[in-house]
């Protein structure tokens, strides 16, 4: 099972690529923060991209033997908010019956979602080396569907599908076999009722149980795994996210990993099915190390090792698990 940490990108430097390889890490996901500022925060990642800098660091990490994606809410970026002036329509109807540029978008909107789509094809030509997985999620609030007439009777969960599915079968024409993250998260935990659309994967991310300390979530998982397949599936947990645990605001506070939390978590999606188990493992940079030292991945590592020999054959190396088609490398 591929063992994945989402940093922020500032986090990545060369020394930092050194301490995964060493750690076993497989994957490092480039996270930009998220919240009201997200379309900021992914613009300014996709223009650090844009230096030789910066891909001098992504092609040392590649060079290591670590895989680079990118994992971001895009909605905001994806559909650029200064549209609404001249096309409200474009914008989801809130609570209040009003048209709004915040978050998200009408997914009853063509034309806004075709847009959505062409600069989501735009965007993951963008991201040096990526791994052919995609993570546009969409934008990081709770209960923000739109409310419209044509889309007030689909769920949060439908209404992702929808632009989802239009942006996998745009980006599988630039990038065959391409794949595309649905976020379980937040309302987008309920299964969708639509038609699933080929290319899209579940990731599913437990973020209630870490700040509400509720784990009802966990009921979710058989209907969504049995809505959207095995394939590909992963899971997104917090067990390393210091920006969580530092309440998102830096110095960061000092982490230990609870072991025993991570293994069992692990043990339990590993039986559920899931294909790759990640974890945000932000706020642990260099500035965290001048603090307190290192931090310590190996809990992370013989969690998800442990998990992985746990199961069968059969699930660990299917011809279409995640491990079997690690190779694909989308390089633009």
């Amino acid at each position: 099972m591929i063992k994945t940490l989402l940093i922020h990108p500032d986090e990545l430097t060369e020394k930092r690529a050194d301490e995964f390889c060493r750690a076993g890490i497989d994957v490092i996901g480039l996270h930009p923060t998220g919240g009201k500022n997200a379309a900021d925060s992914l613009a300014a990642l996709v223009e650090k991209l844009g230096t030789r800098e910066y891909r001098d660091v992504i092609d040392y990490a590649i060079g290591r033997g670590l895989k680079i994606e990118y994992c971001m809410h895009a909605f905001s970026y994806l559909l650029p908010r200064d549209l609404f002036g001249k096309h409200p329509e474009y914008f989801r109807v809130g609570e209040d019956g009003k048209r709004t540029s915040e978050y998200n978008l009408c997914a009853s909107s063509p034309e806004a979602v075709d847009i959505l789509s062409d600069n989501a094809v735009k965007l993951a030509k963008s991201l040096y080396r990526s791994r052919d997985r995609f993570y546009f999620w969409s934008d990081d609030a709770d209960k923000r569907k739109c409310n419209c007439d044509k889309c007030k009777n689909l769920s949060f969960a439908d209404q992702q599908i929808i632009v989802l599915g239009a942006v996998a079968r745009k980006l599988r024409k630039v990038f065959p076999g391409a794949g595309v993250s649905y976020l379980a998260y937040f309302s987008a935990l309920d299964v969708p009722t639509t038609a699933k659309e080929d290319g899209v994967f579940l990731e599913y991310a437990p973020f209630l149980k870490w700040t509400k300390g509720d784990e009802g979530e966990k009921t979710k998982i058989p209907a969504l795994l049995g809505y959207f397949g095995k394939e590909n599936s992963r899971v997104l947990e917090y067990w390393y996210d210091n920006s969580l645990f530092s309440h998102w605001r830096k110095p960061p506070v000092r982490f230990t990993p609870d072991e025993e939390k991570i293994r069992r978590d692990a043990d339990f999606y590993a039986k559920c099915g899931f294909e790759e188990i990640a974890s945000f493992a932000c706020f642990l940079g260099d500035d965290y190390e001048e603090l307190y030292g290192k931090p310590d991945f190996a809990p992370f590592v013989r969690a998800i090792e442990r998990a992985t020999s746990r199961r069968r054959p059969t699930e660990r190396y299917g011809k279409n698990s995640a491990t079997a088609n690690f190779s694909g490398n989308a390089v633009v």
